[in-house]
C-alpha cells in the first residue's frame, strides 16, 4: 500500500519544504494549511502532494481532516508559531493565548482526530518543536510555554502510544531562517526581522525538513524520541556567534 503522510502548517517554511521532501521520497502528500492558494501552487510544484484545507484551531476544520485521510502512515505536526517577543509587564494574555490554541491545543486536536488511522496503520507522529522546548529567552515567555509544553506532550504520547505500535518523535530546530516566522512574530516589520539573522547561516527549511524525513523513516522497531539541531553558530540562546 502506498504510504500516506499529513503535513499541517504545509503552506510555507518548514512544513513546504517537509511535504516536498516526503513527495520526492515517493510518500503520498496531504499538505494541510489554511492558505489553500499556496497548496495548490506546492501541488502544481511537487506531483503526489494533494491540498487539504486546514486550521487547528477549529475543530471541525480539523474532523475534516480526519475524515479525508481514512489512511495515515505519518502525520508531521508542524503547523505552529510565534507571534509576539513581548516580556512579560508588556505581554498581551489574548496573545499567548493564541500562541497556545496554535501550537499546542491545534497539535492536540490533529493527533486526536487521526489517531485511530495512524493506530491501525502503526504509524508514526512527528512533532516539529523547538529548542525553546529546553531554552528560555527574555520576551520568549509565551512561546517557550507554549514549546515547552509540546516537549511535555512528546514524552507523555510516547509512554500513552507505545504498546498501539505509535511512534512518536520531536525534531527541535533551533535558529532557522524561513520567510514568515519573524515577519509574524514581529507583525510584518521586515527589516527587524532580518536583523534577527544578521552574520548568522541559519538552518534553513530543507534543514529541518531533512531532519524529519530521517526520523520518519527509521525502521518500525527503531523510535528516534528527539532530535534537537541547530547552526553551528548558536550554542544556547546567549551563545550566538554573529560573523
Amino acid at each position: 500500500m502506498q504510504r500516506t503522510a499529513v503535513v499541517t502548517g504545509a503552506s510555507s517554511g518548514i512544513g513546504a519544504a517537509t511535504a516536498k521532501r516526503l513527495a520526492a521520497e515517493g510518500w503520498t502528500v496531504v499538505a494541510a494549511a489554511r492558505r489553500l492558494d499556496r497548496l495548490g501552487a506546492l501541488s502544481a510544484e511537487q506531483p503526489g502532494i494533494r491540498p487539504q484545507a486546514l486550521d487547528v484551531t477549529d475543530p471541525r476544520s480539523v474532523d475534516d481532516l480526519a475524515d479525508a485521510v481514512p489512511h495515515c502512515d505519518l502525520l508531521v505536526a508542524n503547523a505552529g508559531g510565534a507571534f509576539d517577543l513581548a516580556p512579560l509587564p508588556d505581554a498581551e494574555a489574548e496573545t499567548w493565548a493564541r500562541t497556545y490554541d496554535v501550537n499546542v491545543l491545534g497539535t492536540v486536536r490533529t493527533v486526536q482526530a487521526l489517531l485511530p488511522a495512524l493506530q491501525a496503520a502503526k504509524g508514526h507522529v512527528v512533532l516539529t518543536g523547538s529548542t525553546a522546548g529546553r531554552w528560555v529567552y527574555e520576551g520568549g515567555g509565551g512561546y517557550v510555554a507554549a514549546k515547552h509544553a509540546l516537549a511535555a506532550l512528546r514524552d507523555t504520547w510516547r509512554l500513552e502510544l507505545v504498546e498501539s505500535g505509535v511512534r512518536v518523535s520531536e525534531v527541535a530546530p533551533g535558529m532557522v531562517h524561513t520567510e514568515e516566522f519573524s515577519a509574524i512574530r514581529f507583525g510584518g516589520d521586515e527589516a527587524r526581522a532580518a536583523s534577527v539573522y544578521e552574520g548568522v547561516e541559519a538552518l534553513t527549511a530543507e534543514d529541518v525538513a531533512d531532519a524529519i524525513v530521517w526520523v520518519a523513516g527509521r525502521p518500525p522497531h527503531v523510535n528516534i524520541d528527539l532530535v534537537q539541531l541547530t547552526p553551528q553558530q548558536q550554542a544556547g540562546v546567549g551563545k550566538v556567534v554573529r560573523r
